[in-house]
């Protein structure tokens, strides 16, 4: 049952005398006696706001590699290939989150101080543009290896998908 069925209950009271849900009376269920943000009744598949995954996936869906095995007829030559190319793109883009972490740690660092310091803000700031640079090369290599994996049929239908927004690198 979705949180959409729940709002609407706990607007309506006339509707709670003849459809009482058999949820209603458990405190931890979202019913009026407990309370539960969007997206964490159980069995919801929706996130709430700010519940998604804080270092993304790799192509801005939950599982890239079962999507595009769906939606691009792939082999099982081209998915066992395409598993290894998301795996290095996921591998950089972690470092590029830990880097990031650590770049924000420099800058504070750099701010607290009696004095501002430049050379901490600096390095930080470097630190940025390296990780991005490697994240920017990596996605190069991982689109042209893609690429060269697609059949142009595929590629096409990749090509829709990354247009109008499904997938996003």
């Amino acid at each position: 049952m979705c949180h959409a069925f729940r709002r609407d209950w706990r607007r309506h009271p006339a509707f709670h005398f003849f459809h009482r849900p058999h949820w209603a009376d458990h405190p931890e269920s979202g019913g009026p006696q407990g309370h539960r943000d969007r997206g964490e009744q159980r069995g919801c598949p929706m996130p709430g706001p700010g519940q998604h995954d804080e270092e993304g996936s790799a192509f801005g869906v939950r599982r890239p590699l079962r999507f595009l095995a769906h939606k691009l007829a792939l082999d099982e030559k081209q998915v066992a290939a395409l598993a290894r190319i998301l795996d290095e793109l996921k591998t950089e883009r972690a470092q590029a989150a830990v880097d990031d972490r650590r770049s924000l740690g420099e800058f504070a660092d750099a701010v607290g101080g009696e004095s501002f310091d430049a050379a901490t803000a600096a390095t930080a700031g470097e630190r940025r543009v390296q990780s991005a640079g490697r994240l920017r090369d990596t996605l190069v290599r991982a689109l042209r290896e893609i690429h060269a994996l697609l059949t142009p049929e595929q590629r096409g239908r990749l090509s829709y998908l990354l247009r109008t927004g499904v997938l996003t690198v």
